[in-house]
């Protein structure tokens, strides 16, 4: 049985200039002024506001929103209000829903944030990314290490208690030394949630035509690993649970939205190169505005109605390994047998036996059942390639 949505991606596009490592479908607005900007953004809230308006309702009340992009703080709080408003009419929400968004610093006010949060916005993402100015630069950020600290203080001022920051270890001219100091700055920032991503270099970004993995100016692969290693030592060492491969939180503040992804919940997606995933159906949007609001044109038309193919068993079972697995708490076995059976469970442990030798993956009781699976850290979260792809030529029909 596939669980009905809770969960709801919007994709805000606007961004001051696309990031050199940055593969998301976005809009460049440039650094026109707020209002001529903001007059650029209508025409796709209008659309956006559409296509939530027809799609139908497959489930209870919204428990988790996520504004992504893109730079969401690009939009007016009116603007955002509107999308709110159309969600709430459609799907409705629940008290305790939580909706995010992600900022970027420097591209919000005071005003503006207490605006953000009236309209219901009640957890914040930072972008901070490295708190050294010539890293931040060199990546194609517009912003400085004083906004970082300018805008975690506005988030103190309006009172903001739930809100992440993110970074990213692996950049050009990025030293260990630079990294522990992001981390260590970050850290006393006292951010109940933290995310540390490591470069990825998709081939269409200006990073990924510019260079290699492992080459310098980017860190070495031995560096890489040892980046992190020091996240993983570092942050619970300062009470952060490391509760995904990429994600730490305090107790009590892990990311509600993403966990629903990792578990390989269903959610609506809504928005420019948005994913949806209902009622086993993966939709993907269109990654450009004209192709997008054409999508949508169609999807009027049809009174909400998509014509695609449902996920077989197999698609959800290795989505299921393949999320589950970023989570430090696994994979419950008794859940997945009751979910495919127990053949695919043997199936399973048979093959993640060798790296339980390796010390890569952990057999152990749960709360809940006999048995969870999952990946060790640091160890096994760095080798989580290699077990996903054993796993996928076991279970992955001929």
């Amino acid at each position: 049985m596939i669980p009905a949505p809770t969960a709801a991606y919007v994709h805000i596009p606007f961004c001051r200039r696309r990031c050199y490592y940055c593969d998301f479908p976005i809009s460049v607005v440039g650094d026109r002024q707020r209002g001529e900007a903001l007059q650029a953004i209508n025409p796709y809230v209008e659309v956006l506001c559409q296509e939530i308006a027809t799609t139908p309702v497959a489930g209870p009340p919204l428990q988790t929103i996520f504004f992504g992009g893109g730079t969401p703080s690009l939009i007016s709080p009116t603007q955002l209000h509107q999308i709110l408003e159309t969600l709430r009419q459609q799907f409705g929400w629940a008290d305790s829903v939580e909706i995010s968004m992600e900022m970027d610093p420097g591209t919000f006010t005071l005003c503006q944030l207490r605006a953000y949060l009236t309209a219901g916005v009640n957890r914040i993402s930072l972008g901070a990314q490295a708190f050294q100015d010539h890293l931040l630069t060199g990546c194609g950020r517009s912003h400085t290490v004083t906004q970082i600290y300018e805008s975690v203080d506005i988030l103190h001022q309006a009172e903001v208690h739930n809100f992440s920051l993110d970074l990213i270890s692996g950049l050009p001219q990025q030293t260990l030394d630079h990294w522990q100091t992001s981390l260590e700055q970050a850290v006393q920032l006292s951010p109940p949630h933290l995310s540390t991503y490591d470069l990825v270099l998709e081939p269409t970004t200006a990073f990924g035509k510019r260079y290699d993995p492992g080459v310098a100016p980017l860190p070495s692969d031995e560096t890489a690993v040892q980046m992190y290693c020091c996240a993983a030592e570092v942050l619970p060492g300062a009470g952060y649970e490391h509760y995904e491969i990429s994600n730490y939180a305090q107790p009590g503040y892990q990311c509600r939205h993403n966990l629903v992804y990792w578990v390989n919940g269903s959610y609506y997606g809504f928005g420019m190169g948005a994913t949806s995933y209902v009622k086993g159906q993966r939709v993907s949007r269109p990654r450009t505005r004209a192709e997008y609001f054409l999508w949508v044109k169609s999807l009027i038309a049809t009174e909400g109605k998509l014509d695609c193919p449902v996920d077989t068993a197999t698609d959800r079972l290795l989505e299921t390994l393949m999320l589950g697995l970023r989570l430090r708490q696994g994979l419950d076995l008794d859940r997945l047998q009751h979910q495919f059976g127990p053949d695919i469970v043997d199936q399973i442990v048979t093959c993640l036996h060798p790296f339980q030798c390796k010390g890569w993956v952990e057999l152990l009781p749960s709360r809940c059942s006999p048995l969870c699976i999952r990946l060790t850290d640091p160890q096994g979260f760095l080798f989580s390639n290699r077990v996903l792809v054993a796993l996928w030529q076991t279970l992955q029909p001929e």
